[in-house]
Protein backbone atom coordinates (compact mmCIF):
# COMPACT_ATOMS: atom_id res chain seq x y z
CA UNK A 1 0.00 0.00 0.00
CA UNK A 2 2.82 2.40 0.86
CA UNK A 3 4.52 1.69 -2.44
CA UNK A 4 1.34 2.43 -4.38
CA UNK A 5 0.78 5.71 -2.55
CA UNK A 6 4.37 6.79 -3.04
CA UNK A 7 4.23 5.88 -6.73
CA UNK A 8 1.06 7.94 -7.20
CA UNK A 9 2.55 10.93 -5.41
CA UNK A 10 5.70 10.80 -7.55
CA UNK A 11 3.61 10.43 -10.71
CA UNK A 12 1.44 13.45 -9.99
CA UNK A 13 4.35 15.61 -8.92
CA UNK A 14 6.31 14.82 -12.07
CA UNK A 15 3.42 15.09 -14.52
CA UNK A 16 2.06 18.22 -16.12
CA UNK A 17 -0.96 18.05 -13.82
CA UNK A 18 1.26 19.37 -11.04
CA UNK A 19 1.84 22.60 -12.96
CA UNK A 20 -1.77 23.73 -12.76
CA UNK A 21 -0.89 26.28 -10.08
CA UNK A 22 1.80 28.05 -12.11
CA UNK A 23 2.40 31.70 -11.17
CA UNK A 24 3.72 33.80 -14.02
CA UNK A 25 6.51 36.34 -13.74
CA UNK A 26 4.05 39.11 -14.58
CA UNK A 27 1.85 38.13 -11.64
CA UNK A 28 4.89 38.25 -9.36
CA UNK A 29 5.65 41.75 -10.61
CA UNK A 30 2.06 42.82 -9.94
CA UNK A 31 2.31 41.37 -6.41
CA UNK A 32 5.51 43.33 -5.79
CA UNK A 33 4.09 46.54 -7.21
CA UNK A 34 0.97 46.19 -5.05
CA UNK A 35 3.12 45.63 -1.98
CA UNK A 36 5.33 48.63 -2.77
CA UNK A 37 2.37 50.94 -3.37
CA UNK A 38 0.67 49.71 -0.22
CA UNK A 39 3.76 50.11 1.97
CA UNK A 40 4.39 53.62 0.70
CA UNK A 41 0.78 54.64 1.22
CA UNK A 42 0.74 53.11 4.71
CA UNK A 43 3.86 55.04 5.70
CA UNK A 44 2.52 58.35 4.42
CA UNK A 45 -0.95 57.97 5.95
CA UNK A 46 0.30 56.68 9.29
CA UNK A 47 2.91 59.42 9.72
CA UNK A 48 0.32 62.12 9.04
CA UNK A 49 -2.64 60.68 10.99
CA UNK A 50 -1.13 58.22 13.54
CA UNK A 51 -4.21 56.06 12.88
CA UNK A 52 -3.43 52.39 12.13
CA UNK A 53 -6.92 51.54 10.86
CA UNK A 54 -7.03 54.42 8.43
CA UNK A 55 -3.50 53.67 7.21
CA UNK A 56 -4.38 50.00 6.69
CA UNK A 57 -7.53 50.65 4.66
CA UNK A 58 -6.05 53.50 2.61
CA UNK A 59 -2.95 51.46 1.73
CA UNK A 60 -5.02 48.42 0.77
CA UNK A 61 -7.35 50.61 -1.28
CA UNK A 62 -4.41 52.25 -3.04
CA UNK A 63 -3.01 48.90 -4.19
CA UNK A 64 -6.42 47.70 -5.40
CA UNK A 65 -7.01 51.00 -7.20
CA UNK A 66 -3.58 50.86 -8.82
CA UNK A 67 -4.16 47.28 -9.99
CA UNK A 68 -7.61 48.09 -11.36
CA UNK A 69 -6.31 51.20 -13.14
CA UNK A 70 -3.49 49.22 -14.76
CA UNK A 71 -5.90 46.53 -15.95
CA UNK A 72 -8.33 49.13 -17.29
CA UNK A 73 -5.46 50.75 -19.18
CA UNK A 74 -4.40 47.37 -20.56
CA UNK A 75 -7.92 46.55 -21.68
CA UNK A 76 -8.30 49.67 -23.85
CA UNK A 77 -4.84 50.02 -25.39
CA UNK A 78 -3.78 48.56 -28.73
CA UNK A 79 -0.47 46.89 -29.39
CA UNK A 80 1.51 46.36 -32.56
CA UNK A 81 -0.49 45.40 -35.62
CA UNK A 82 -3.83 45.89 -33.92
CA UNK A 83 -3.15 43.38 -31.16
CA UNK A 84 -5.49 44.18 -28.30
CA UNK A 85 -4.61 43.67 -24.66
CA UNK A 86 -7.22 42.35 -22.24
CA UNK A 87 -8.41 42.67 -18.66
CA UNK A 88 -6.57 40.09 -16.54
CA UNK A 89 -8.34 39.45 -13.25
CA UNK A 90 -5.40 37.35 -12.04
CA UNK A 91 -3.10 40.35 -12.22
CA UNK A 92 -5.62 42.48 -10.32
CA UNK A 93 -5.81 39.80 -7.62
CA UNK A 94 -2.00 39.64 -7.47
CA UNK A 95 -1.77 43.41 -6.98
CA UNK A 96 -4.45 43.30 -4.30
CA UNK A 97 -2.79 40.39 -2.47
CA UNK A 98 0.52 42.25 -2.52
CA UNK A 99 -1.20 45.23 -0.95
CA UNK A 100 -2.94 43.08 1.64
CA UNK A 101 0.32 41.36 2.55
CA UNK A 102 2.21 44.63 2.99
CA UNK A 103 -0.61 46.36 4.88
CA UNK A 104 -1.09 43.47 7.27
CA UNK A 105 2.61 43.02 7.90
CA UNK A 106 3.25 46.68 8.57
CA UNK A 107 0.19 47.07 10.81
CA UNK A 108 1.41 44.21 12.98
CA UNK A 109 4.67 45.99 13.79
CA UNK A 110 3.72 49.68 13.82
CA UNK A 111 3.09 51.32 17.17
CA UNK A 112 4.62 48.64 19.39
CA UNK A 113 7.36 50.89 20.78
CA UNK A 114 4.92 53.32 22.40
CA UNK A 115 3.01 50.51 24.12
CA UNK A 116 6.23 48.99 25.44
CA UNK A 117 7.42 52.38 26.73
CA UNK A 118 4.13 52.93 28.54
CA UNK A 119 4.37 49.50 30.17
CA UNK A 120 7.92 50.19 31.32
CA UNK A 121 6.92 53.59 32.68
CA UNK A 122 4.02 52.07 34.63
CA UNK A 123 6.23 49.35 36.11
CA UNK A 124 8.92 51.78 37.25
Amino acid sequence: MKTTNNSLIIFFLSSSIGHAQFISTDDKLHFGAGALISATTYAVVYTTTKNKKKAFWYSLGASVLAGATKELYDSVRKGKEGYSYYWDTGELIASSLGGLTASTTISLFVGKKNKERKKIALVN
